[in-house]
């Protein structure tokens, strides 16, 4: 995180396009749809049109007439829960739909999430598995690494037990429907319930979707007093539990960015 808090790489997000195995025949459909890790709601259903060479947001539309498995706290909305993973486009001769895409996707997490260890893990540190999910998709954005990622559901933990806002841009980011690296300060001034700089506790949903790594990370922090963390370079980032430190960590980032960013011209 470029300003307070400190996060630093959105994990997945950034990712445009769906990824598609062909079959031997490069000109044919593609077979399989790879979700990955960390995507949104919103890019799966990009890529389900794309996959099934479908008009833009048909897969969206189609939500209101699907009947997916979701928890009662998801209030219909499958963020979060569109597991990553590869996904068979074709089934018994037959061509996937929306509909069976995002049920296998909604099915793999209720499945993934829905045992004893993940419900055991969230109760073990006061939740319920949706909040778990919620913090491990904040986890599976924020974490430079998978070796970081148990690090980060630390800091949010200690965030939370001591009554701080979370202060993650990667919820910043998801209000505005983007990713980056460069939170301004009127970037954490919109109004929004993902705006973890202005509210407090987790977001209303999760944020995209985890991965097994950030799940496990969600229910088993790593032990440690860190409030803040920022990834300087890549290969270090750096978690602390003083604020002064992580100031000093936040100006070595923001130099690092600016010496990076092209100059402009003419």
């Amino acid at each position: 995180m470029a300003l307070i808090a400190a996060g630093a790489v959105v994990a997945g997000t950034a990712v445009a396009v769906p990824l598609l195995v062909m079959g031997e025949d490069e000109a044919a459909r593609p077979t399989s749809l790879v979700i990955p890790e960390g995507w949104r709601a919103g890019q799966v259903y990009t890529a389900v049109d794309k996959a099934l060479a479908l008009p833009s947001g048909t897969t969206k539309k189609s939500l209101d007439k699907l009947d997916l498995k979701l928890p009662n706290d998801a209030d219909g909305n499958p963020e979060g829960y569109l597991f990553p993973a590869t996904y068979s486009l074709e089934k018994n001769g037959k061509r996937a739909t929306p509909d069976s895409l995002l049920s296998a996707m909604v099915d793999t997490a209720n499945q993934k999430f829905g045992g004893a260890p993940i419900a055991a893990g969230a109760q073990r540190n006061a939740m319920n598995v949706y909040q778990a999910v919620t913090i491990a998709s904040i986890v599976q954005a924020e974490a430079a690494t998978k070796a970081d990622m148990a690090k980060v559901a630390r800091v949010i933990f200690n965030r939370l037990e001591r009554g701080m806002p979370l202060q993650m841009d990667s919820t910043v980011n998801y209000a505005l429907k983007r990713s980056t690296l460069r939170t301004t300060e009127a970037d954490t001034r919109i109004e929004s319930p993902y705006n973890s700089y202005q509210r407090m506790g987790l977001p209303p949903t999760p944020i995209g979707s985890p991965g097994d790594e950030a799940m496990h990370a969600a229910i088993s922090p790593a032990a440690g007093d860190w409030l803040y963390f920022v990834t300087v370079k890549a290969g270090d980032t750096r978690f602390t539990a003083d604020y002064t430190e992580h100031q000093r960590n936040v100006a070595e980032f923001n130099a690092r960015q600016k010496k990076a960013s092209p100059k402009p011209t003419g």
